[in-house]
């Protein structure tokens, strides 16, 4: 079949929410504006606080700054377009644009599901093998590693993006999401290979996010034998306790993705507002919340931060009484 109209589509259409009344577009707008500051002043800090506190400069500590590395680039990816639309009513994105911000969604995604990977085998290593630690895992060693969850899924996702780009786009221009994803732009292609590039997408996909989550679980399952087979009880609760941020970490990205693809599997559809809700819920309040978590679950970064915090009220409070 010949489409005569096909790939005419010079721009796409940003829906975001489209059961949202006007009167809540400036409310939201000022949500998602907040939500962007958090996430980057949060995962900012981490990454200038670990730079700067040279006790903290450690493989763990460094996964953490990857990981804030991706969530920042995460919410700058996506979060701007869906901003201006509502603050500003800018809702077209360029067709090369929405491929662009395609590629970085899904980029920077399986990047963060590679780390999740790298951290899992910090915590497997420390924790069941720990006379092997010092040798196997450095700082040297966890920058490599993190360097190839960075590499391995660019060239994945280059392929992907142009694979896609070679379909033919007959149908509307309307992205149903808050930001441009691969589901959303090919349900716009037409043409005989829109099927084939869907499965060799989602092939890509399984093989980003199940293949490390395989791992994650295997080496989590292990840590958690290990440490009921210990008959220390305080030495079971420390052990748990230099591993709790990561499973936090883990389970905020794996299982909200888990919920939904389950959900859908099962029959349970949900209205188009509360799906673009829920992807949009799980892709970045994760970003939000992981600097929490260093700070508050992390035994280092949390007493070094206090530290900070008690010498720089005695500081002002010496100025004070001069």
């Amino acid at each position: 079949m010949i489409y005569t109209n096909a790939t005419r589509i010079k721009n796409f259409f940003i829906l975001g929410f489209p059961g949202l009344l006007p009167q809540y577009y400036g409310p939201v707008s000022a949500l998602l504006f907040f939500i962007y500051i958090a996430i980057v002043l949060g995962n900012i800090f981490i990454l200038a606080f670990v730079i700067y506190e040279k006790s903290l400069q450690k493989p763990t500590y460094l996964v953490f700054c990857h990981l804030a590395l991706t969530d920042v680039a995460f919410g700058t990816a996506t979060l701007p377009k869906i901003i201006s639309k509502y603050w500003w009513d800018d809702s077209i994105i360029s067709f090369y644009g929405c491929f662009t911000q395609m590629y970085f969604v899904h980029y920077l995604g399986s990047a963060h599901s590679f780390i999740l990977l790298v951290m899992a085998i910090d915590r497997f290593i420390a924790i069941c093998i720990p006379f092997h630690y010092a040798v196997l895992i450095t700082n040297n060693s966890i920058s490599v590693l993190c360097g190839l969850a960075w590499f391995i899924p660019m060239s994945l996702m280059v392929s992907v993006v142009l694979h896609t780009l070679s379909l033919p786009y007959c149908k509307t221009n309307v992205i149903a999401q808050c930001y441009c994803d691969h589901i959303s732009i090919t349900r716009q292609a037409c043409g005989e290979d829109v099927k084939v590039v869907e499965v060799t997408s989602l092939c890509v996909a399984m093989f980003c996010l199940l293949l490390p989550l395989a791992f994650i679980l295997f080496s989590y399952i292990s840590i958690i034998v290990v440490i009921l087979k210990m008959s220390n009880v305080e030495g079971r609760y420390k052990t748990l306790s230099t591993c709790t941020p990561q499973i936090f970490i883990t389970c905020l990205f794996y299982l909200p993705r888990c919920f939904v693809y389950v959900a859908n599997t099962v029959g349970f559809s949900f209205s188009l507002d509360v799906r673009i809700l829920l992807i949009l819920l799980y892709s970045l309040f994760p970003a939000a919340v992981n600097p929490i978590i260093y700070c508050f679950k992390t035994k280092d970064i949390k007493e070094t931060l206090m530290k900070r915090l008690k010498t720089a009220k005695i500081g002002i409070e010496i100025k004070v009484s001069y």
